[in-house]
């Protein structure tokens, strides 16, 4: 089997990760969690991080890493933010010919302030890109790959003719739609026809179909979608094709540092691997070994595993559809 070309479309932004154990301090009230920052002092960092974020470029990486033809489309800026957005994707041996930079665009930056235990406050500029802009985009690239990976796009109307695009010329796509896609429940059920890989959370596939387990939700998705992936968090996941069903646990217990891309590398290592030819289960394997290492290191990205990382056996289930 030759090695597949997978294209990923989507946002990518500059993250800056800070750290203090003095300064950041989680608070609760009547069940609400926050943390609070003084007015008009200056507070000490521990560690400054810079890395390059961006759901789809995170499963870029992964598909680099895994020796696979890695792909990137979409609209950047001259910019500080912006270059160092290209500069890191080219490190990773990731194809990115087909993104159009712009003057006057300017790309989205997360300052992250970290947490114990994992969690972080994100503060997030979207940038400049709109709507407008991305008519420029050339989806006649689509057609020069095997897979096309799409996450949180958060335009439902750029996204139907992504998956169009690819329904029409025989490429298989995998999708993680967002926030703003899933309100419009309708429009992405139609356009979930045409795609081959659906990869959501429990509450994100809830907004899709009804159900209560994710055997349930994996089960009516499937009216959908060919293979459909339904994860809650450290409860695991639960992957169908059709012809069986099965949940994943834990693949390890690991002390959680960061969790910011957790998730794309979970439906990213699932991809990795299924394109080649792998089975459902060394896939979800797979997925969750990536998943693992990526929450234990800062940023989306230090974590993920290159070709030929040794795995174990982990807690799985597998029944017929």
């Amino acid at each position: 089997m030759s090695v597949p070309t997978i294209i990923t479309i989507g946002k990518a932004t500059q993250d800056v990760f800070l750290k203090s154990e003095s300064a950041f301090t989680q608070h609760e009230h009547k069940g609400v969690m926050y943390e609070q920052l003084p007015v008009g002092q200056k507070l000490d960092l521990d560690e400054v991080i810079f890395a390059v974020g961006g759901n789809v470029t995170n499963a870029a990486v992964t598909f680099a890493r895994q020796g696979l033809h890695s792909r990137y489309m979409w609209l950047l800026g001259t910019d500080v933010a912006s270059e160092a957005i290209l500069r890191e994707l080219d490190r990773e041996d990731i194809d990115t010919k087909y993104v159009i930079q712009k003057e006057g665009i300017r790309s989205s930056y997360s300052v992250i302030l970290m947490l114990k235990g994992g969690e972080r406050t994100i503060l997030n500029y979207k940038g400049t890109i709109s709507a407008k802009d991305t008519h420029e985009l050339d989806l006649s690239v689509i057609e020069t790959g095997d897979w096309v990976y799409v996450s949180s796009l958060g335009d439902i109307a750029l996204l139907e003719k992504i998956v169009s695009h690819a329904a029409k010329h025989g490429v298989k796509v995998m999708l993680n739609p967002a926030g703003s896609e899933l309100k419009e429940a309708h429009k992405l059920r139609t356009i979930l026809e045409d795609v081959e890989i659906l990869a959501v959370n429990k509450e994100e596939a809830q907004q899709i179909v009804s159900g209560e387990t994710l055997e349930e939700l994996v089960r009516h998705a499937q009216h959908y979608c060919p293979v459909v992936i339904v994860s809650d968090g450290p409860k695991g996941a639960t992957v169908s094709d059709g012809k069986q069903i099965i949940w994943a646990g834990m693949y390890e217990d690991v002390p959680v540092v960061d969790r910011t891309g957790g998730g794309d590398a979970f439906g990213s290592g699932f991809l990795s691997y299924y394109s080649q030819g792998k089975s459902l289960r060394d896939s979800i394997i797979f997925a969750s070994a990536n998943s693992t290492s990526v929450v234990t290191k800062i940023g989306a990205k230090e974590g993920i595993l290159t070709k030929g990382t040794k795995l174990h056996e982990m807690p799985i289930e597998e029944k017929e559809f």
